[in-house]
């Protein structure tokens, strides 16, 4: 493990690396040095035992931690078993799992499991171009969460439940922390217990609050865990129906121009792409992307913008006429299916149906938003 003498290291944050390879661990702790060492501790441990220590003192110390990068393949424990007693010690801490190119299944399994924001193929030479690039991204958002621990969302259920899937999915697709509990095990019938559930009716989402629910809605869950679902603004320049790469990539077109911009979702960001393990045709992306890696950044530089996105909604929009007096779609009011079809520059256009086409619909012009709870579930 790696000695830290300097008398200020301790007011800096700490970048752990865990690797069993001593040519591997070395290799990496240099590279990290060499771009990261004025600003960060680069702690290194050659086993996963080695590292759990090392948080667990840095822990007792009052240090944080910002960024652990731990190797897949470890005897004793596996990285992945390793990220998931990290998390209990530095819930804010991301993670990065290294992995060959046979062990990508695993890593992408990972991503639920550990709730991992990034898994590097090793070889990562040259590092300028694929180490350095997401280890940047990886402190940006750690800079920005205020290093404060994340909360922790528990799901009891079962793991053959239809519904405890698509409730994990859910979570996992908006990037919200949780951690899951089979409800046949000690654990789980532990929570069920103090929840009052009997386990019949699965899955029991326990937020952060220590709040119950019991086979919640989408809408309900998103209300509880910290996601947008209602507007916050009476009125918006620009609304976008539709949250896949399309529909990010035009809030954030109309936020940075300066529109008041809002984008509805029904489920999660992302879309079909969000769900793709690897887009290797992507433009700026040549060495490929995760659809969750391009689904977080498009989300963020959205929101930095000032974009609001709001989930679990199937929008319903009340158009009301511009200053020239037109109105786009002649008012009415669309439902689920119907939506208003392309408008810019207050050009008025008349509704159409798009039937099961779900590619986004912008409507362009100052427009009354109402959005009732309409969930699906």
């Amino acid at each position: 493990m790696g000695v830290m003498t300097a008398q200020d290291e301790t007011s800096r944050a700490a970048i752990l690396t865990v690797d069993d390879d001593p040519g591997v661990s070395r290799a990496v702790a240099r590279d990290l040095r060499r771009q990261y060492g004025g600003r960060y501790r680069i702690v290194r441990a050659e086993s996963a035992r080695d590292g759990l220590d090392a948080l667990r003192q840095m822990k007792l110390r009052g240090d944080v931690v910002a960024v652990i990068l731990a190797d897949y393949r470890m005897p004793e424990m596996n990285g992945i078993e390793f990220l998931e007693q990290a998390m209990d010690i530095y819930p804010g801490a991301r993670r990065v799992l290294l992995t060959a190119y046979a062990d990508t299944g695993a890593a992408i399994d990972a991503i639920n499991v550990v709730d991992l924001d990034h898994y590097l193929l090793k070889p990562w030479d040259p590092p300028e171009e694929k180490l350095y690039p997401v280890v940047d991204a990886l402190l940006d958002a750690w800079l920005r969460s205020d290093h404060r621990p994340v909360p922790e969302t528990k799901v009891v259920g079962h793991r053959w439940s239809a519904r405890c899937s698509e409730v994990r999915e859910f979570l996992a697709r908006n990037q919200v922390p949780y951690r899951w509990y089979n409800s046949d095990e000690p654990e789980g019938q532990r929570l069920l217990e103090a929840a009052q559930a009997d386990g019949l009716e699965l899955p029991v989402v326990i937020t952060p609050d220590g709040d119950p629910l019991v086979e919640p809605t989408d809408a309900e869950l998103a209300s509880r865990v910290g996601l947008a679902t209602t507007p916050s603004e009476d009125f918006y320049d620009l609304i976008v129906i539709g949250g896949g790469p399309a529909g990010l990539g035009a809030a954030v077109y109309g936020a940075s121009e300066g529109l008041r911009t809002v984008l509805v979702e029904r489920t999660a960001t992302g879309g079909q792409a969000g769900q793709s393990s690897r887009i290797e045709n992507y433009l700026g992306f040549p060495d490929g992307v995760s659809g969750a890696q391009l689904t977080d950044r498009a989300r963020r530089q959205a929101t930095k913008f000032g974009a609001e996105v709001l989930t679990t909604r199937n929008g319903v929009l009340r158009v009301r006429p511009d200053r020239g007096g037109r109105v786009p779609g002649a008012g009415r009011v669309h439902r689920r299916r119907r939506e208003l079809g392309r408008a810019g520059g207050g050009v008025p256009v008349a509704a159409r149906e798009v039937g099961d086409d779900p590619g986004p619909r912008v409507v362009a012009g100052e427009v009354d938003v109402l959005l009732p709870d309409q969930a699906d579930r």
